[in-house]
């Protein structure tokens, strides 16, 4: 296989043998659906009473072409109020309005995209929120991007000293370190910036790691770095829910949960580019709003 300097990506359509992009297209999708499930039996093994997601294909537009499509999977438990954790891959051309937003789809409109995309609500307010996903996309250009923040719902937990932020971190570090001593503190930054509300002058949570455009000229490269990403999140976020199960919380707990949670939603309507893309390439609406939490209030 050439390298991904020397081929053109073409985002048109499913994989075919003229395609010199498939085999690359065809282990990223499968890498993110073994992520799925992963993530999913790791999720499940906390429900005391055996609740598991429950999972729904979809396909994008009407049916009358293949724009590809994905599979969501949702879980409703006694630890997990609510959990997505959904994977994508779909294909075909961006809207007009839409193209010029996108790297490389200026010259030529077509794109491939293929992802995961994970958000955990836990019922106990001393269990924080997570959310992660990856990433690969190809236009005329080719990228990945997605990462993992952390958001705690009570203000003791809002801390970078806090356990739950310091392994959280610390898992991402050794990630990126493996890789790049560079990706972490450029990364976490980037994640710093990213999930902050201008209205509220204020982080969503506290922080992680986020990515975009990675694209080193090494394939291979980039892609074991979005893979450990993903891992280190199947590993670290199970552990730091399954530590908190168990804490005593007050009604005034569970209030500050559900404020906190509405900062949440804030961020996602207004700001976050992963909502933008799915609404704006014709995603599974409900899919893609997904990460809204359960129950939610506002001062």
């Amino acid at each position: 296989m050439s390298d991904a300097r020397t081929d053109t990506p073409t985002g048109m359509g499913a994989s075919t043998d003229e395609d010199p992009w498939a085999p690359r297209k065809q282990r990223a999708a499968d890498w993110f659906r073994t992520l799925r499930d992963d993530l999913c039996a790791r999720l499940e093994a906390l429900e005391p009473e055996g609740q598991t997601f429950a999972r729904e294909k979809w396909q994008r537009g009407d049916g009358s072409a293949d724009l590809g499509g994905g599979e969501m999977s949702m879980l409703r438990g006694k630890v997990f109020e609510k959990a997505g954790v959904h994977i994508s891959t779909v294909y075909g051309e961006l809207s007009e309005q839409f193209r010029g937003q996108v790297a490389g789809a200026e010259e030529d409109p077509r794109f491939w995209a293929a992802g995961i995309s994970v958000i955990a609500h836990p019922a106990n307010p001393h269990a924080p929120t997570a959310h992660m996903n990856t990433r690969m996309v190809v236009t005329t250009k080719n990228w990945f991007g997605g990462g993992g923040d952390l958001t705690p719902m009570l203000a003791a937990a809002r801390t970078p000293v806090h356990d739950d932020t310091r392994d959280f971190h610390a898992a991402f570090k050794s990630a990126c370190d493996t890789h790049n001593a560079e990706y972490y503190p450029r990364f976490k930054a980037e994640c710093d910036d990213y999930f902050f509300l201008p209205h509220r002058k204020e982080t969503r949570g506290t922080g992680g790691i986020f990515f975009d455009h990675l694209d080193t000229g090494d394939w291979e490269a980039d892609f074991a770095f979005t893979q450990d990403v993903g891992r280190a999140f199947v590993d670290i976020y199970p552990e730091i829910t399954a530590r908190r199960l168990a804490e005593p919380f007050t009604e005034g707990d569970r209030q500050n949960q559900m404020r906190q949670r509405g900062r949440y939603v804030e961020f996602n309507l207004l700001y976050d580019r992963g909502t933008m893309f799915g609404l704006k390439t014709g995603g599974n609406v409900d899919s893609i709003l997904s990460s809204m939490p359960p129950s939610v209030i506002w001062p």
